[in-house]
């Protein structure tokens, strides 16, 4: 049978021998540390205030590892072997009636009862599993031995040496209520229970009332115990034999009480067997090293803890053990033990590891990250996001999402979250899966009509004996599965003869692995809907002011009434009515009707049971008051959240129900953010443009928000295609997307044309003269090309001399700065796109768009206009050159991506997408490819030497901002407005999903690279900035103040620091390698756009040439003004915010908002502007 073979395979025989075993190979090791020394310092040195935490890392400890600290008290192998050798003994006597000393008896109590009459019939009843093992030695019902202790020393002694006396243990935690504690020992009829009390020392980790109560009340004896004094005292030892070579095998080792269904306490009993199967085969696959550090933080009415005691001890690891009161009444102290012991292995449920969020992402914390090798997540449904934002904070730290229950010994599948972004790369989940059975067990689907979907049975050495019913072994809810139940199970083809039936409902991928989908009494059935309350919990855990979320049904009998949830807002989100509405429309969009809550709670916390889990009891409990309903949100507030959210992103004061939000200013950016805010599809926006128009919209019966039927998108194919990626084989079937025109060919598009200068087309000097300070043509090399955010290319002799930044224009700073307009040009139309600036030869060319759907080519240098375009659509993104300078290439809103010709703007080819073009075009020169995104959710890749598309990646969301390339990895990074960040590998066709990233919020900026170390920044509409490994894990991440449209700019120049502009008028220096805030600068209005670095001035000191040498930072707010700053570029962290650092150097105001981004090239900026113009502004020195 499968159980005789999978017995066989277990190396260990019994607990005890591997624990003596253990014991003798390091007796003088110190195996436990009671941190009762350690707590006390960071007590006192902390005195409650989070914010003093780094005072743990002040603390005197021992250079030893691990470290221990004044006060700790320390336990080696052999004091604990030793003392398991004394107890064991004392417990054998007094269960065979012996007195002791210690013991204390009460007049309830019976003699000392003999079990064996008990057997056989026992045995009639118990799980089959147990007759079972029968077959080679006779079963018996151990004696069962309480234990009232917390986490300690004294409570691991007193475990193995009821182990070692052959019999079975049961924790009592000393938390639960008393009446619970006395009927679990009236209940299991226990034999005996060990007991602790506080020593006159104080130095124990119990913080238990004495034992008095449980002598006068229980029904049973209650031995005191010490560790302390057992290591003192003198006794004579019995030669006991090993429980693995005992006649009669004991039926279980361990009563573990659970909740029931039923409100009482099931009494599980746990098998040696299980214990040694789970570390086994943790050690097989995740092994602990001699030098590991565990905490023992798991309170004892919980299987958890089992492995964490065990686990280090027979690995002969080092245990450290926190006092158990200290944790109850601090959660944060957890991350204090872990960074002052430099804990390798924590074992943790989910909602513990959020509420430590705050600490973890502290400085202070970063220790942890060198020293936690494997975290462990059981117990609760472990929630997407909150994995991701372990994953980043922890990117050394192995981390696995466990399944199981307490009748499985804890756990019985597992599943790695290394493997997370694969899986997400195929499969859409709200939560982490539950991954593959542990060895020696096996995980079976049974009982539901969906394919790869049912109810989990599990079977194997992990089940446990049954539920002690005294004097019997009551079978756990046993499972009948046939041959054909879940044939793709990995283990189909090794079945056990029994399975538990656990009532939780899964799903198999198609990789093997098991997604959680709920319990059973977690699921309802609505309108004849089944529906998993833990899907409706995962999309409100999904918005991003949402931190957690509960929800639970109300019914009468068997009928539901109403879905309620508990949604714990974000401290600093304040606007209660913008969140309403704003969730509203999230779950419209994420859910199906029959799954919206009709009512919403706000709550400041979620009520807790003692392992740390939602107590959905509380809850229904719970008063009314603070609730809303769902469906009146839009009637009584809507309005109000819509004029309320215009004049956030228009930056207006008042705004009328009839006031148009693009009339008023709005642009693509603008609408963006409103979008965001309101949880609405951008294109409703553009539809409904008005608060009133919106509201009518948004409240209208039967609307689905966010779906193509209720915008009136008629979506192609390609947009609804099932997979994420593609290549582009059949893009020119039966719809062509791209047109090659020939020179001859008779075409009814709008040929560009040549333009003679002349003085309504452009104002200020024809070939104006610089004085000879600042505009030196010498400045920039023969051929190259500069855009938004310092982004360059330098082409053939260019490219090899560019080594660095040539400083050819020095500016003096000792007098005052200024500016003033050198030309302009009339685009027709607002400009809302960024200046490329191509030198080639003596000549610079401007080439730029507006919203009048034209395309210019103008002189950099005299403003003459060389030629325009008209295209099909408007103009908002950035433009880009091939890298022979053959061609520019430009998107527009119609979804055509041009690519022009660069001598007279003739339009040599297009390609079509099916969304608006913002994205500027990226030169993929190695591969002859230019990569551009769309409206439309998808990323293209176009050879512009085959003038065809050859791939494509759909990404989830709308893409605004440009990829970024990484030659020396060969890797293409792209965001979307969906928060995700895909990473792609472009090697060789086809092209492969390297990593997809959550960021939690869109992402309108560009991407950018630092090529020192191949990290990649992000910014996003929250107002975050993250910085990315090439793989994917979080570096560092900081928050602005205000939302973020535009790209981080780097420059040669300032090379360890990331220039970031935010619409809180604010312009940030951060560090490039740690995120810390160099300088700070204030500009007085909002910024949409990129900040640029004159690569090619200096700002000198006459007066004092000792002085160091300043740089010029070019960056415009959103009301119209360029500002010139002069910043020191060795500046260090800390942020600073003083006039040696950062200081406004000039300052001019145009006559219309800018929303483009600048190129400054030696004192010269190019820029477009909101009043349809295009400027060269010359910056110059007032001299004293």
């Amino acid at each position: 049978m499968a159980v005789d073979a999978a017995e066989r395979k277990l190396a260990a025989c019994c607990i005890s021998h591997e624990f003596y075993k253990a014991a003798l190979k390091h007796p003088h090791k110190i195996a436990v540390i009671h941190a009762s020394g350690f707590a006390r310092t960071t007590v006192d040195s902390l005195d409650g205030d989070r914010r003093s935490r780094d005072g743990c890392s002040k603390l005197t400890a021992s250079s030893s590892r691990p470290p221990v600290y004044e006060g700790d008290e320390c336990f080696t192998f052999y004091a604990i072997n030793s003392a398991v050798e004394k107890l064991s003994c004392r417990l054998w006597r007094i269960l065979h009636g012996a007195d002791d000393p210690y013991m204390f008896k009460t007049e309830l109590v019976n003699d000392f009862r003999d079990n064996s009459e008990h057997v056989a019939k026992s045995l009639q009843y118990s799980s089959p599993s147990v007759q079972h093992s029968s077959k080679f030695r006779k079963s018996r019902i151990p004696k069962v031995v309480g234990i009232y202790m917390e986490p300690s020393i004294d409570y691991i002694v007193a475990v193995l040496s009821v182990l070692r006396c052959g019999e079975s243990f049961m924790p009592l935690d000393p938390s639960w209520p008393k009446s619970r504690i006395l009927s679990v020992i009236s209940s299991t009829k226990a034999d005996l229970v060990v007991g602790i009390e506080l020593s006159s020392e104080g130095n124990c980790c119990h913080k238990i009332d004495n034992l008095k109560w449980l002598i006068d009340d229980g029904s049973c004896p209650v031995l005191r115990f010490s560790m302390n004094e057992t290591i003192k005292e003198q006794s004579e030892s019995l030669l006991l034999r090993w429980p693995c070579e005992s006649e009669s095998l004991r039926s279980f080792c361990y009563l573990m009480c659970t909740s029931g269904s039923s409100g009482k306490p099931k009494g599980v009993c746990g098998t040696e067997t299980g214990l040694l199967n789970r570390f086994s085969w943790m050690q097989e696959m995740y092994p602990l090293h001699e030098g590991d550090v565990v905490l023992f933080k798991t309170a004892v009415g919980f299987i958890d803890h089992m492995q964490e005691f065990l686990g280090a001890l027979l690995s002969t690891c080092t245990l450290v053990i926190p006092p158990f009161n200290q944790l109850k009444e601090n959660v944060y102290s957890v991350v204090d033990f872990l960074q002052g012991y430099f804990i390798n292995r924590l074992v943790a449920v989910p909602s513990l590891m959020r509420a430590v969020l705050p600490a973890l992402q502290s400085p202070h914390s970063l220790t942890i990250q060198g020293s936690l090798k494997l975290l462990i997540l059981s117990g609760e449904v472990l929630h997407l996001p909150l994995c991701k934002m372990l994953l980043e904070l922890l990117p050394r730290t192995s981390i696995l999402n466990l399944y199981g229950s307490t009748e499985v010994t804890g756990d019985c599948t597992y599943f790695d979250c290394t493997r997370l972004p694969q899986i997400l790369e195929k499969e859409v989940l709200s939560s982490v899966p539950i991954g593959s059975p542990v060895s020696n067990c096996d995980v079976v689907l049974v009982g539901e009509e969906v394919a790869y979907q049912g109810e989990i049975y599990v079977g194997g050495l992990c089940v446990a004996a049954g539920y002690f019913d005294y004097p019997h072994l009551i079978p756990l809810t046993d499972g009948d599965v046939s041959p054909e139940h879940d044939t793709d199970s990995p283990n189909s083809g090794c079945r056990f003869q029994h399975y538990f039936r656990t009532g939780d409902f899964a799903r198999r991928l198609p990789s093997g692995d098991l997604v959680f989908l709920g319990r059973k009494d977690r699921t309802v059935k609505v309108n004849g809907q089944r529906v998993a309350l833990e899907e409706i919990e995962g999309a409100f855990r999904e918005h991003p002011n949402v931190v957690d979320a509960a929800v639970l049904s109300r019914e009468v009998g068997d009928e539901i009434l109403f879905i309620e949830a508990h949604v714990v807002r974000e401290e600093t989100f304040r606007e209660e009515e913008l969140l309403k509405s704003s969730l509203r429309n999230w779950v419209l969009r994420k859910l199906p009707h029959v799954m919206i809550p009709s009512r919403i709670f706000f709550t400041r916390s979620l009520p807790l049971t003692p392992s740390g889990k939602v107590d959905y009891l509380s809850l229904t409990a719970s008063d009314e008051e603070g609730a809303f309903n769902v469906e009146d949100i839009h009637q009584d507030h809507l309005i109000e959240v819509i004029k309320k959210v215009f004049s956030d992103a228009l930056m207006v004061k008042k705004v009328s129900v009839d006031d148009d939000f693009f009339e008023m200013g709005g642009n693509s950016l603008s609408a963006a953010y409103a979008s965001f805010k309101l949880g609405i599809h951008m294109k409703l926006l553009y539809t409904f443009p008005t608060p009133s128009k919106l509201q009518m919209a948004l409240s209208s019966s039967g609307s689905s928000l966010g779906t193509d039927s209720f915008l009136g998108v008629n979506r192609t194919k390609s947009e609804t295609a099932p997979s994420s990626e593609s290549s582009m084989g059949d893009l020119h079937g039966s719809k062509p997307q791209g047109v090659l025109f020939e020179a001859n060919s008779n075409r009814d598009f709008h040929m560009a044309k040549k333009l003679k200068f002349e003085p309504n087309n452009c104002t200020g000097h024809s070939e104006p003269t610089c004085g000879g300070i600042l505009w030196n043509p010498n400045a920039v090399h023969t051929e190259c090309s500069f855009s938004r955010c310092n982004k360059s290319t330098h082409i053939g002799k260019c490219e090899k001399s560019y080594s660095g930044v040539v400083w050819s224009n020095i500016i003096p700073r000792d007098g005052k700065g200024f500016m003033q307009e050198l030309w302009k040009v009339d685009l027709g139309s607002c400009v809302d796109a960024s200046p490329l600036v191509v030198c080639k030869g003596s000549d610079i060319y401007l080439f730029i768009g507006s919203h009048s759907h034209k395309f210019f080519c103008i002189n950099g240098r005299s403003g003459v206009v060389q030629w325009e375009s008209k295209l099909e659509g408007r103009v908002e993104c950035s433009a880009t050159i091939l890298d022979d300078l053959s061609q520019v290439v430009v998107g527009c809103y119609e979804g055509y991506i041009y690519f022009l010709q660069f001598s007279n703007g003739n339009i040599c080819w297009r390609f079509r997408t099916d969304g608006e073009v913002k994205s500027q075009p990226v030169v993929d020169k190695c591969r002859h490819l230019v990569w551009c995104g769309s409206y439309d959710h998808n990323l293209y890749a176009i050879d512009y030497k085959s003038y065809c598309c050859i791939y494509k990646l759909l990404c989830g969301g709308s893409i605004f901002g440009s990829p970024a390339i990484n030659e020396m990895q060969e890797s293409l990074y792209v965001a979307s407005t969906n928060g995700h960040v895909t990473a792609l590998e472009i090697k060789t066709l086809p092209f492969k999903t390297l990593w997809k990233q959550d960021m939690g919020a869109p992402a309108f900026a560009s991407l950018s690279i630092n090529y020192s170390d191949g990290n990649i920044i992000c910014c996003l509409v929250d107002g975050t900035v993250n910085v990315l490994s090439c793989r994917g894990s979080i570096i560092w991440k900081v928050r602005t103040g205000g939302p973020i449209f535009a790209g981080p700019c780097t420059s040669r120049a300032l090379p360890s620091q990331v220039l970031i502009c935010s619409r809180d008028g604010i312009i940030y220096s951060f560090e490039m390698e740690t995120g810390n805030l160099i300088w700070k600068h204030t500009v007085g209005h909002p910024v949409t756009s990129s900040a640029y670095v004159d690569e090619f001035s200096l700002l000198k000191s006459d007066n004092n040439p000792s002085s160091p040498d300043r740089l010029m930072v070019c960056v415009c707010d959103s009301s119209g003004s360029i500002h010139v700053l002069r910043v020191f570029p060795n500046a260090a962290g800390g942020g600073n915010n003083t006039d040696e650092v950062v200081h406004e150097f000039a300052r001019l105001d145009l006559n219309g908002d800018i929303f483009s981004s600048p190129v400054m090239i030696g004192g010269r900026i190019f820029v477009g502007c909101r009043d349809d113009h295009v400027y060269n502004i010359q910056l110059d020195v007032e001299l004293a």
